[in-house]
C-alpha cells in the first residue's frame, strides 16, 4: 500500500512537473504586450525619465522596490549580527 501511494505521487508531481513545463511561453516574449507599449509610450510625460527602465523601477514599482531594498537591509544586517565577533569569548 505505502509503495502504491508512493508511486502515485511520483506520477501525480511527474505529470505536473511537465503541465507545468508545457505551459511556458517562449524565452523574451512579453506576457502583455499592452503594458509594454505603456511604458514605453508614456514614461517620459509620466515620470519625466529619459530612461524607460528608471521610470519603471523608481515611479511605477517605486513601492515595490522600497520593499526590496527593506528586505535586502534587513537580511545583511542579520548576517552581519550573526557573524560578528564577541571581544572576550574564544571560538
Amino acid at each position: 500500500m505505502r509503495k502504491a501511494l508512493g508511486l502515485f505521487a511520483f506520477i501525480s508531481f511527474t505529470l505536473f512537473i511537465l503541465a507545468a513545463a508545457m505551459s511556458i511561453r517562449p524565452f523574451g516574449e512579453p506576457v502583455h504586450r499592452e503594458m509594454d507599449d505603456y511604458f514605453i509610450f508614456h514614461a517620459q510625460e509620466e515620470a519625466s525619465a529619459n530612461n524607460v527602465v528608471t521610470s519603471v523601477v523608481f515611479d511605477y514599482r517605486g513601492f515595490d522596490t522600497l520593499g526590496e531594498a527593506t528586505v535586502l537591509f534587513t537580511a545583511v544586517a542579520g548576517v552581519l549580527m550573526a557573524l560578528r565577533h564577541y571581544k572576550g569569548v574564544n571560538s
